[in-house]
């Protein structure tokens, strides 16, 4: 089978990571894949901002489960309330994905970004996850304050995490794919 379509249908969502540190080398490679994504009108419309501080990584981790607990949905009160729960599954290295506010598309450019960044990621044994729960956070009270401590650049939003890390065991089996999603019109 062609090794960009085995990668695709390899990929999961790890959130089970081991404690040692991306190789920078790795990092760069793995960043490199994300610019090179599609976008609107060639806007290029990412930034990444890589977390490697635990510190900081703990701060968005709480400020985001208390934000979780102000929602009407139910798992995210479930998971805001199990204090053994991270949002980030203990990953060493966070990715937020933020899009210029004043592109065409943004939010789809930065979908294709995260989207080759976990592809490439799988491609080297790096395992990734797509973290949505911090979104509430990026669009609460406190959003000026995190923009501030992850430096976000001025006119860009941020959007959701990713987690990277060397993965701990094997790849979870897949889930079965929904039947009757596609439509022919020959």
């Amino acid at each position: 089978m062609n090794e960009v379509i085995q990668n695709i249908l390899n990929r999961r969502s790890i959130r089970i990571y081991s404690e040692e540190q991306i190789k920078q080398e790795d990092l760069d490679l793995i960043l490199q894949a994300g610019m090179f994504a599609p976008s609107a009108c060639n806007f290029q419309s990412w930034h990444f901002t890589v977390i490697q501080n635990k510190e900081i990584i703990k701060i968005l981790n709480d400020k985001s489960k208390n934000e979780l607990k102000k929602s009407d949905n139910e798992n995210f009160k479930k998971f805001s309330d199990d204090e053994q729960f991270n949002i980030f599954y203990n990953a060493s290295t966070i990715i937020v994905v933020s899009g210029d506010k004043k592109s065409i598309a943004p939010e789809i450019d930065c979908a294709a970004a995260t989207e080759n960044i976990m592809l490439a990621a799988e491609s080297i044994g790096i395992g990734t996850c797509w973290i949505g729960l911090i979104t509430p956070l990026f669009k609460s009270e406190q959003s000026e304050e995190i923009l501030k401590l992850l430096q976000i650049p001025e006119n860009y939003e941020p959007y959701y995490a990713i987690t990277l890390g060397y993965k701990k065991g094997e790849n979870p089996k897949p889930q079965p794919r929904r039947d009757n999603v596609i439509n022919y019109i020959r």
